[in-house]
């Protein structure tokens, strides 16, 4: 009996064998990171092995290339998953590596490419952004539409496409993008910034790219791999700059790592749905509690949408590898992380640091809409004592655009906001880093906010070129687009005139624009283009005054330029002289509106509800 067991029990080992072998050679099998690059920094990277059949890693792994070395298998909890550990040593050279799963003479070889590395990192691509640039914000979806024959993609879960919903598809896509580059460039923009262009395969509402299903993948709805390589290249050949929007704090629940979890706790979850509270205090609170901080930065954002676990090593390699691998493949120069106060903040410290010693010059940015000058600084760079110190450069500085909306709505009490707001810039390391802007895809438009009073909005945009930190202008926003987010945020995303064919207003030849907006178009191409040069403005200081009955004074100087900013919110004129700002103005006689080009002596009035941008001369 026992010779007989043995022998069956030696049979059933082989069948199974066999079975296990023929099971591996014929499934499906995915890499994540599809491939990687020589002489890296981040040279021991962790590949996530994907595949379709149960016990797919119970199967051997062997990985033969000169210059790699497999440190080791992790077999993770769902048997559909390996992570491999391996090491790239320096000097190693560029080429196809073979990953073999399987017995002998049973493998199942899958390919994954070593790449040797972009040039120019620092100079051409990954430099950053910064004071001197002027970013352009837009939704592919609703920007121009330059390739209809993907309008709707076979397979997919969303194939709406209509241009008289604001929920569904619109058409929009990269080559759109690139065919108006030169319209971007000639109003003065530097840098481009997209809501996500990763593939965001989820049944509804996907045309705000926050919900992404698959990280290594371009959505085909608005190109490929190449057509976003491609835009990257235009935008470099015209000295612009590309900003990437990052999405760690969630993903998609169609996600392939969400249907099919590598582990069981690679997403926070709840015994039932809970939502996260919004509060950012939570974070800082000296008197706060575990519970509502925990709520805060694991609950999720919606339910299509789940909260991924930073504190899972696998989960965290693989954010972080995703994020060096897109500045790498795609040539990105700014990074700039979506939801930021609500991920892990030991994580984003990890992954920050992660990207700065691989590309020293890149500028990461977090969303970070919170209230108050101290809550935003909590979440970057900065000067005050606290237990967590961050090290993110910079934010979308909300602050801002919360002043100068007040000073819009009560002129004294608001500019009074805005010079307390301003002051605290003691806070942070470099306020020179914060992004300033006026709206964007989630906020009403500022023309909508400040009751479509031309006048004031045209302060706004002075304002915003004029101040410190980097401008953000939201599409649309040079020809008055407005809409509200109450009742419903696509009325804040709708279609920029003319990038459809057929649309019969055309903002990018300017083709049946109102004169309104035909001068506000004109107002901002000729004050970022002026910025673009202005030696103040890029990488000058800051000075200002107390607002004094509704006017406020600040300047941009270096010791090559001193620009006097004055914006006068009241209804009436108001009468200045250069001698009440002797500390700035002491040298100078008069000057020259950087707009207009109308010459200014030592005293000058100031219309109603009006801003000048004056080029002090001696």
């Amino acid at each position: 009996m026992k010779r007989t067991s043995a022998k069956f029990l030696k049979i059933m080992l082989m069948s199974c064998a066999v079975a296990l072998c023929s099971q591996v050679h014929a499934q499906s099998v995915e890499v994540y990171p599809p491939h990687w690059w020589v002489d890296m920094k981040w040279n021991k990277v962790q590949l996530l092995v994907h595949g379709t059949q149960e016990n797919f890693n119970k199967s051997d792994v062997t990985l033969t290339y000169p210059g790699i070395t497999l440190d080791k298998v992790h077999r993770l909890e769902n048997s559909r998953y390996y992570a491999l550990d391996i090491t790239v040593a320096p000097g190693t050279k560029p080429g196809n590596v073979s990953i073999d799963i399987g017995a002998k003479g049973k493998m199942k070889s899958v390919a994954w490419s070593l790449l040797p590395r972009r040039t120019g990192k620092g100079t051409t691509y990954a430099q950053g952004v910064n004071a001197g640039d002027f970013m352009y914000l837009l939704m592919p979806d609703r920007f121009s539409n330059g390739d209809v024959t993907n309008d709707r993609v076979a397979g997919m879960r969303d194939q709406t496409l209509n241009r008289d919903s604001i929920y569904h598809r619109h058409g929009g896509d990269l080559q759109g993008v690139i065919n108006h580059l030169d319209y971007l460039q000639s109003m003065g923009v530097t840098a481009l910034w997209m809501t996500p262009v990763i593939e965001n395969n989820m049944p509804n509402r996907t045309e705000h790219g926050y919900a992404i299903t698959n990280h290594y993948k371009i959505d085909p709805r608005l190109g490929n791999s190449d057509t976003y390589k491609k835009l990257s290249d235009e935008l470099h050949k015209r000295g612009m700059k590309l900003v990437q929007d990052a999405v760690y704090n969630h993903s998609g629940l169609y996600h392939v790592t969400v249907q099919d979890k590598p582990v069981k706790d690679w997403l926070h979850e709840w015994p039932t749905y809970t939502n996260t509270n919004y509060r950012d205090a939570t974070w800082m609170d000296p008197h706060g509690n575990e519970a509502e901080r925990k709520r805060m930065a694991d609950g999720w954002f919606t339910p299509m949408m789940p909260d991924l676990n930073h504190g899972n090593l696998y989960m965290a390699n693989y954010l972080i590898q995703h994020a060096l691998w897109s500045v790498e493949e795609f040539g990105v120069d700014a990074w700039r992380i979506d939801t930021y106060i609500y991920c892990d903040l030991e994580f984003m410290n990890r992954c920050n640091a992660a990207l700065l010693d691989e590309y020293p010059n890149l500028h990461l940015f977090g969303e970070c809409w919170v209230t108050g000058t101290m809550n935003q600084a909590y979440f970057v760079e900065n000067n005050i004592s606290t237990p967590f110190k961050s090290n993110l450069p910079g934010a979308t500085d909300f602050q801002t655009v919360f002043s100068i909306v007040a000073s819009m709505q009560n002129a004294n009490d608001g500019l009074n906001r805005f010079y307390a707001m301003l002051s605290n810039d003691f806070a942070y390391k470099d306020p020179m880093k914060m992004v300033t802007f006026l709206d964007n895809h989630d906020m009403t438009r500022f023309y909508t906010q400040v009751g479509e009073d031309l006048d004031k909005y045209k302060i706004g945009l002075g304002w915003l070129l004029t101040g410190r930190g980097i401008p953000q202008l939201y599409y649309g926003d040079e020809v008055l687009m407005k809409g509200a987010t109450h009742p419903a945020d696509g009325w804040v995303r709708l279609d920029f005139p003319g990038g459809w064919k057929g649309d019969k207003k055309n903002a990018f030849t300017g083709e049946n624009l109102s004169a309104i907006e035909k001068q506000t178009q004109e107002f901002l191409k000729t004050l970022a283009n002026f910025r673009k040069h202005s030696s103040a403005i890029r990488t000058g200081k800051l000075m200002q005054y107390i607002p004094q009955d509704g006017l406020y004074v600040y300047f941009r100087y270096d010791d090559a330029q001193t620009l006097m900013c004055v914006i006068n919110l009241n209804e009436a004129s108001k009468n200045v002289s250069l001698s009440d700002y002797a500390e700035r103005t002491k040298s100078f006689v008069g000057g020259k509106d950087v707009v207009s080009g109308k010459a200014f002596g030592s005293t000058f009035s100031i219309s109603g509800k009006s801003m000048l941008i004056i080029e002090l001369g001696k």
